[in-house]
């Protein structure tokens, strides 16, 4: 068999002293599925510094796989860890496979369908304050709902409303910082500018207010496996030698699960909307699938199994608007990578969004296609390139959860609503946010009339194939 050939480019437009610092945080999706064009590993400047970017399927998950060579670090796991310490999402090959052991407890199938229920909770509590005629902000809204849904998973009950509002500030403070902080030289960072001292404020407020809610939440001794809060499962958790995670390791697993699972799930409904929007056809079809499973109320995690298109929606959505674009690597030892040789403590970038674009993964690739994801169209080649959730060891351990709650809230507000954009509608990339997500999309509710009894009494086409959220048969 012949060896594979890559070519290897530079990316063009690199600044003096900057870059590409600016077209990353300018249009970051854009430039980077724009890098491919120059070759399959493509070297790019941040700051005075060469990164290297993976722009082939094989070359990415090369990279993600090989996790004890191509270990977490550089400039984005630095700045990273000012708000999840050491937790599983920014710590070292070293320390992650102990962690992801004792973490696994908190999201197996039964602690998961315990999840759906806070999920469900809490989806109709947002919705239920809906009106029609109602113009809300997409991204603010899905995130004060995506906030109240970890905070109902991890505590099992309601926060505090000021509580919640303090934490929704102190995160989006932190979150839209991190980049601006990743990009700044260490001697800028230390200087007490008024955007340094509300990053560092809001890094403080967070962790006191997890260390608090920690500190203060009560054993749940007694209860079955499958019915403790997401923070009872982690304090629950225990490896082979009986080892548990240590009072710092849950405060930064804390952070990270309120992290992860915030604003990544706003941006992807934000984006789900806006595609829809763009397609009635697909949207019509969502229609049909939701309202002969669901008959005008709303989703639970039995109905999983039969919202089949309403995943394929979600996917496709991940594949071209990817909530997490840029993540970074260093080299461990001194490696090879497409033929280039790579010391020890070399800089890879790699996003998603680099491989989301590849033609023979996936065909007409800027096209917004659900039905290639259907089973008997979705091709290995795909099934490699589509890395919104990672791939190998590191591959998020959240991502069932995530599908499972915009699945649920994407069923369940369309069972309800029609959303509409507005015309001030502005869908370019927030720049410098940690997450992908648009700048603005209002958008209009319709309340839908009732469901005919006769569309709510056919049967469910492709009720036998097993909805990715539930299974795990897809998701990164």
């Amino acid at each position: 068999m012949n060896q594979q050939t890559f070519v290897v480019g530079t990316a063009p437009g690199a600044v003096p002293g900057v870059g590409h610092a600016w077209q990353m945080t300018r249009s970051p999706v854009r430039f980077m599925t724009s890098l491919a064009a120059h070759g399959d590993l493509v070297r790019i400047r941040i700051g005075p510094s060469t990164a290297y970017v993976p722009c082939h399927p094989e070359l990415l998950r090369r990279v993600l796989t090989g996790d004890q060579v191509y270990d977490k670090g550089g400039v984005f796991y630095d700045r990273a860890r000012d708000v999840a310490g050491n937790g599983l999402v920014t710590c070292p090959y070293r320390d992650h496979r102990r962690q992801r052991r004792l973490m696994q407890g908190a999201f197996t199938r039964p602690q998961l369908r315990h999840y759906a229920v806070a999920m469900h909770a809490e989806i109709e509590h947002t919705t239920g304050r809906w009106r029609d005629g109602q113009v809300i902000d997409a991204f603010p809204e899905f995130y004060g709902l995506a906030l109240r849904v970890v905070a109902g998973t991890l505590w099992s009950t309601a926060l505090d409303a000021e509580l919640t509002r303090g934490v929704e500030r102190a995160f989006d403070t932190v979150l839209n910082g991190l980049f601006r902080q990743m990009f700044l030289p260490a001697p800028l960072r230390r200087l007490p500018t008024p955007a340094n001292r509300r990053y560092r404020s809001a890094l403080r407020h967070l962790h006191g207010v997890t260390q608090g809610l920690i500190a203060g939440h009560r054993g749940q001794e007694g209860l079955e496996s499958g019915e403790l809060d997401l923070l009872g499962a982690l304090l629950a958790s225990r490896d082979e030698d009986g080892g548990r995670l240590t009072e710092a390791e849950v405060h930064d697993q804390v952070i990270t699960v309120m992290a992860a699972g915030t604003e990544t799930v706003a941006a992807t409904l934000a984006w789900v909307f806006h595609r829809l929007s763009q397609h009635p056809a697909i949207a019509e079809e969502l229609y049909r699938e939701i309202d002969t499973v669901l008959a005008g109320r709303s989703a639970v995690w039995e109905d999983l199994p039969a919202l089949a298109l309403t995943d394929r929606v979600i996917t496709e959505t991940l594949r071209l608007h990817p909530p997490g674009w840029l993540f970074t690597r260093l080299t461990s030892a001194g490696t090879e990578l497409a033929g280039v040789p790579l010391p020890a403590g070399a800089t890879l970038v790699f996003s998603p969004a680099a491989v989301a674009m590849d033609p023979e993964a996936f065909p007409l690739p800027h096209e917004f296609r659900p039905d290639r994801w259907l089973a008997g169209e979705e091709t290995q080649a795909a099934r490699q390139a589509f890395t919104a959730f990672g791939a190998g060891a590191r591959k998020c351990l959240g991502d069932l959860y995530a599908r499972t709650e915009a699945t649920l809230a994407l069923a369940t507000v369309l069972s309800r609503w029609r959303l509409t954009p507005e015309q001030d509608a502005d869908t370019r990339a927030v720049p410098l946010a940690t997450v992908y997500r648009p700048r603005r999309l209002r958008l209009r509710l319709t309340a839908r009339p009732a469901v005919p009894a006769a569309v709510a009494d056919r049967p469910v086409l492709g009720q036998e194939r097993v909805n990715g959220s539930t299974e795990g048969a897809r998701g990164a």
